[in-house]
């Protein structure tokens, strides 16, 4: 499959997103429970690594960015526009 402009652009927002996760996740204090959530957003995203479907990368980055407001402390995504 050939990937257009708009998946380069999307795939720019995906990885943008889970930098943010990853560097989110500092503020959590335990470093067990940091290691965890680190891994569950790895873990997330390489499970979805496969798409190609523009709607359904594009939903799942409104989803991911939801989980990481709803999981990751207020503090740390206060700024979140991604």
């Amino acid at each position: 499959m050939v990937l257009t402009l708009r998946h380069f652009i999307l795939q720019q927002q995906v990885l943008n997103l889970y930098r943010y996760a990853v560097r989110s996740s500092r503020v959590i204090h335990d470093p067990l429970t940091r290691k965890e959530t680190v891994r569950w957003i790895r873990d997330e995203f390489e499970r979805n690594r496969h798409l190609t479907d523009l709607a359904l990368i594009e939903d799942k980055l409104k989803t991911g960015r939801r989980e990481i407001k709803q999981i990751l402390p207020t503090a740390a995504t206060r700024n979140l526009r991604l």
